[in-house]
């Protein structure tokens, strides 16, 4: 039995090591080429597969721009909530502060594999089928935040006379790749990025903000 069950364990291992690469080279095409410029062969070229591979595994071109983010969301190991790094450490957080801190510490890691496909994306919105990925994962993200709001405002008020969804605008407008790549290419480093943003959350936020 351990016999048969290695050699299935090794293919699983094989085909999930192609699958990232596959992943990473598109991430890689798309950044270089934009979305409408990359082709299909120069993603499996770059991966170093058969073309007839890239297809079978992602099928269409928009399906693996959608999974490229999903990649980037979901990280290499595929986590989900509480694992997750939007809410790594929000439920433990002692003050509003402190469950904004966790949560910038998270979606920024986030941001540093997404931003670039993200842009991408947003710069091929002419493109129907680019623009249904933006839209679908946009809707995605403002429900994760919603949620993270939700948890964080039960222990935490917020602001008096903003409503959850008036603060997941600003989670929205804030938390973006837009954002994180403005300052960053402003030459800000991860670490004051983080403290900026932590700052302008829990003050435009939280009713109090320490």
């Amino acid at each position: 039995m351990t016999d048969v069950k290695r050699p299935r364990s090794k293919r699983r291992e094989k085909a999930a090591a192609t699958r990232e690469r596959m992943l990473r080279a598109a991430i890689e095409v798309f950044a270089e080429e934009g979305y409408v410029g990359a082709r299909m062969a120069d993603i499996a070229a770059r991966a170093g597969v058969a073309v007839q591979t890239l297809y079978f595994v992602f099928h269409t071109k928009p399906e693996l721009l959608q999974q490229c983010f999903d990649y980037a969301v979901l990280g290499p190991d595929r986590l989900i909530p509480p694992e997750q790094p939007l809410m790594r450490g929000v439920p433990r957080a002692r003050s509003g502060r402190a469950a904004l801190r966790a949560f910038v510490a998270g979606n920024t890691e986030i941001l540093e594999r997404i931003a670039t496909t993200d842009e991408v994306a947003r710069a091929a919105m002419h493109e129907q089928e680019a623009a249904a990925v933006v839209e679908a994962n946009q809707q995605l993200r403002r429900q994760g935040y919603r949620e993270i709001l939700e948890t964080i405002a039960e222990r935490f008020p917020l602001r008096p006379g903003l409503e959850l969804d008036g603060a997941t605008d600003v989670l929205l407008m804030y938390g973006s790749s837009a954002t994180y790549l403005a300052m960053i290419r402003c030459g800000w480093s991860r670490d004051r990025f983080e403290e900026w943003l932590t700052d302008t959350l829990a003050r435009t936020l939280l009713a109090r903000h320490q």
